[in-house]
């Protein structure tokens, strides 16, 4: 691994990466611009074990170079050895590969590290604010949360996206894009001082495009004073 794939590749040699090869099984189009497709793991699962959140690294070729991208896993199932894999389509080379992609294809992938440290104490309140990008990790989150109680500002066009939303334990705020994010910044900064101030343990989860995140994630740190090992934040894309 690291051969072919430049200065990306070596260095996540370097930190004992594994590679893997997945097949398609299976593809739908949940709506014109979210795809989802059904692979088989190539004993990926066997070997990693699963946790919420979990996710793979996925090798693309962009204008014949190595080009690598994260995406969080669906369902994993290790008896079975298959998982699913959500993208939200725009321009650019996954999506390409997504739209095209059929049953027997194949992609190359690779896992590296990427536990889940879940809160200690348990929260008393999770708050997660995502789009369509991070909705598969949001639903693998819900799923490792039972009962607990979840707000989720869920930002951009999400008609019609698979939200693994339950009415009366997760309250759902959505939030048309605007201002290149600045307008999710703006609702997230007056509502969430009122959410937090009562509760005891919060845990705060954001992944958004990168300023989004960073602007929140400071905001709950050093504004609201949730300890930094209670917010989980990483920023999924760029906005250009």
């Amino acid at each position: 691994m690291g051969q072919g794939r430049g200065w990306e590749g070596a260095v996540l040699k370097l930190f004992r990466a594994k590679d893997f090869t997945f097949t398609v099984t299976g593809a739908e189009d949940v709506t014109a611009d979210y795809r989802r497709l059904r692979l088989t793991d190539g004993g990926m699962l066997a070997a990693t074990g699963v946790h919420p959140t979990m996710w793979v690294r996925l090798w693309f070729t962009n204008a014949g170079k190595p080009h690598q991208r994260a995406y969080t896993l669906v369902d994993p199932d290790p008896a079975a050895g298959t998982f699913g894999l959500e993208f939200a389509l725009h321009e650019g080379c996954a999506s390409d590969w997504a739209r095209a992609a059929k049953p027997g294809d194949t992609i190359e992938a690779t896992v590296q590290g990427t536990g889940f440290e879940r809160p200690d104490p348990e929260p008393s309140h999770v708050v997660a604010v995502g789009d369509p990008a991070s909705l598969p990790a949001i639903n693998s989150l819900l799923d490792s949360l039972g009962t607990t109680p979840v707000t989720i500002w869920l930002e951009g066009d999400t008609d019609g996206l698979p939200l693994r939303a339950e009415p009366g334990l997760h309250d759902v705020r959505r939030v048309p894009r605007g201002d290149a994010g600045a307008r999710l910044v703006t609702e997230v900064r007056s509502q969430l001082p009122d959410l937090l101030k009562d509760e005891t343990d919060p845990y705060v989860w954001i992944a958004c495009d990168t300023a989004t995140t960073r602007a929140l994630s400071a905001f709950a740190r050093r504004e609201l004073g949730v300890p930094k090992q209670r917010v989980h934040a990483l920023g999924y894309w760029r906005a250009s």
